[in-house]
């Protein structure tokens, strides 16, 4: 499904150096995630929770046009609504991820949204909350979603799923990830320039 000619580094460096950045912030961590990849630093966690330090991740993001929304999950340990995914095995293609964490965690296999395929829309460097804090290296993808998809989400992770509107307002740090509102703003952005066109 998704082939690694070149090794898993240059499957990474290829899917970051694709994304066009929304903004300021957006582009710099994109640049600090290019040369992460080029330093030669391990990319994948290797022993739960933090090692190393700084890993990759995968978020899902699952876009019901119809509704204007995408879910969210209650995520048991970070105490916050995020998007459903996880982090990126030994190796593995962050692809290969996302798809893999959606069945595991919520028992669903949408297909990437059509409108942004396969490759990653978004990309953030953060510092994850509460105990055994680290840095997760976020490629954030598009699905296309349905508010009427059986979803059963795996109550070790998650407390509750939710579909949020995209115009919700504020997108508080404290109850999202702080990258939420960016995401959403460069979502809608991309939505509208759509409908335009």
């Amino acid at each position: 499904m998704f082939p690694i000619e070149d090794g898993p580094r240059s499957v990474v460096r290829d899917l970051v150096a694709g994304v066009s950045p929304y903004d300021d912030k957006e582009a710099a961590d994109r640049t600090w995630m290019l040369d992460w990849v080029a330093s030669g630093a391990q990319l994948f966690r290797l022993a739960k929770p933090a090692t190393p330090p700084q890993h990759l991740a995968v978020y899902a993001a699952l876009l019901d046009e119809e509704s204007g929304s995408v879910m969210l999950v209650n995520h048991v340990k970070a105490n916050a609504w995020l998007m459903p995914g996880g982090h990126v095995d030994d190796g593995e293609d962050p692809r290969r991820t996302i798809v893999r964490e959606l069945d595991e965690e919520l028992r669903i296999s949408p297909p990437f949204h059509p409108r942004f395929g396969d490759d990653p829309f978004f990309l953030t460097v953060t510092q994850t909350r509460g105990a055994h804090s680290h840095t997760d290296v976020t490629m954030w993808f598009v699905f296309k979603g349905d508010q009427r998809t059986p979803i059963t989400p795996d109550p070790a992770e998650f407390s509750d799923v939710r579909w949020f509107a995209l115009e919700t307002a504020g997108w508080a740090a404290d109850q999202f990830d702080p990258g939420m509102a960016r995401f959403v703003a460069k979502l809608s952005n991309a939505l509208d320039r759509v409908a335009a066109g």
